[in-house]
């Protein structure tokens, strides 16, 4: 598992999906069954943290994540 300041690192150097795209008029969703099928695989992986739905991983919160089009799983799941 990855330390929060490797998590933060890495998704700054990185050309993964950040939480302020969010902001962004110009960002790409999934379709809801998209997201609702990432989401499901995330609730049954063991990197998910059931209690803040975070990764353990990639340190992001799921629910939001999994909308986001570009988005990827950090262990390669979806």
């Amino acid at each position: 598992m990855a330390s929060k300041w490797d998590q933060i690192k890495r998704l700054i150097n990185s050309d993964e999906v950040k939480p302020w795209d969010f902001l962004n008029p110009n960002t790409e969703y999934a379709s809801e069954e998209e997201s609702g099928n990432r989401y499901d695989i995330c609730k049954s992986c063991p990197f998910l943290n059931q209690t803040a739905k975070t990764c353990k991983e990639c340190g992001c919160f799921m629910p939001a994540k999994t909308k986001l089009k570009m988005a990827t799983c950090p262990v390669g799941k979806w």
